[in-house]
């Protein structure tokens, strides 16, 4: 029989390879000759770099890269090294988890680390960027990421305006003459699974600015700076959309990386799927396993691993699920593919000790050993 695991991370616990691994441990307890393939999952939010290096044999590089209110902070992205791509998750330099929450501010937060990541990144020699853009704390159109990578934000003085979304009320041009010429070799795959427009009742101010700290004040007025900001960027790039999906995702920074970029928004799961090449696993397996921390009710509203399920029906095959949590509307999982799915922990428990490491491993192995005793004698 062969077996594929892709599951995502149990957050807090085990990483994404650690899972598929314990998978393939309690499996093999019960029939050492047993096929099972580990592959990464991830959606292109926290863990992407984490999964794609452990499970793609990449190599993991950390710099000191300007955070959300300008600090200095230490970053991490990936690069692997078969193809030379870069893989950024944009929380990792301005993430809303870097900011204190008596200290969120989008007037001030920037991307700026953003584009220092990336710059670092092509003097690697990385061309190619996949690029994780959820849990921002910016609202400045990426303005810092693209100030970061030599485009000049200028005022009608032609001085450079400031950094985070205030710097925005103050910007008259866009100057192109200094921006770093690799660039122009980069290929940008952006994992966003947002598609709000860059302005407007459903664009980035109104709908993310205020759980990043904006009153209805700063609302209303950062959403008139990036109405002006792409009116701007419709003069230099006139294919620039500020209506496109996805361009109000992290504060803008969708709307940046496409239009001065060209980079392509994609759905997370299904990027990470692709530069995986979890198709062809699928394809070839017999039975395909999946699972996630906690499966709910939210799981099936396109988490990673019903991105998987999906794939693996396009090839009619019998898809099984593991969870540390379960919960009673998790049932809707069933409708989206997984046909059926087990929580791993197997005692009243406290949550740390549920979550503990070896815990988690421990149940996960167990768990997956029994089901496996159970499709042996179901002769599946």
């Amino acid at each position: 029989m062969n077996i594929v695991a892709i599951l995502d991370s149990f957050k807090g616990s085990l990483t994404s390879i650690e899972a598929g691994r314990c998978v393939k441990e309690g499996f093999q307890r019960v029939d050492p000759s047993l096929n099972v393939y580990v592959k990464p999952l991830a959606d292109g939010g926290e863990g992407t770099v984490e999964a794609m290096i452990e499970g793609l044999q990449g190599e993991k590089v950390t710099i000191e890269v300007t955070g959300p209110l300008g600090e200095k902070v230490q970053s991490t992205y990936g690069i692997l090294p078969k193809t030379q791509m870069a893989i950024i998750e944009m929380s990792s330099a301005a993430g809303i988890t870097l900011v204190p929450r008596n200290a969120l501010n989008p007037y001030l937060t920037t991307t700026y680390g953003v584009g220092e990541m990336i710059e670092d990144a092509i003097k690697k020699g990385c061309r190619q960027f996949l690029i994780g853009i959820g849990g921002s704390a910016t609202n400045d159109g990426g303005a810092g990421m693209l100030m970061a990578l030599g485009y000049r934000f200028l005022d009608e003085n032609k001085r450079s305006i400031a950094l985070g979304a205030q710097g925005l009320q103050k910007l008259a041009a866009i100057d192109e003459s200094h921006v770093l010429p690799e660039l122009s070799e980069c290929t940008f795959k952006i994992a966003c699974d947002v598609t709000n427009p860059l302005c407007g009742a459903k664009g980035a101010s109104a709908v993310f600015g205020p759980q990043k700290g904006a009153n209805a004040t700063m609302v209303l007025e950062m959403n008139q700076w990036l109405k002006r900001y792409a009116q701007i960027v419709k003069t230099i790039h006139p294919e620039s959309d500020e209506n496109a999906p996805g361009s109000g995702a992290a504060g803008g920074l969708g709307f940046a990386f496409r239009s001065f970029l060209g980079g392509s928004l994609e759905s997370g799961i299904e990027l990470v799927m692709k530069e995986t090449h979890l198709e062809e696993e699928i394809k070839k397996a017999d039975l395909v396993v999946t699972g996630e921390g906690r499966l709910d009710g939210q799981s099936a509203m396109g988490k990673a691993p019903i991105g998987v399920a999906k794939l693996a029906k396009k090839y009619h095959k019998p898809v099984i699920a593991f969870a540390g949590c379960v919960s009673e509307d998790a049932r809707v999982c069933n409708e989206c593919g997984i046909d059926a799915f087990f929580p791993t922990v197997r005692k009243a428990t406290s949550l740390d000790e549920a979550m503990d490491h070896q815990n988690a491993q421990n149940n996960l192995k167990d768990t997956a050993e029994q089901v496996m005793r159970l499709l042996m004698m179901k002769g599946v």
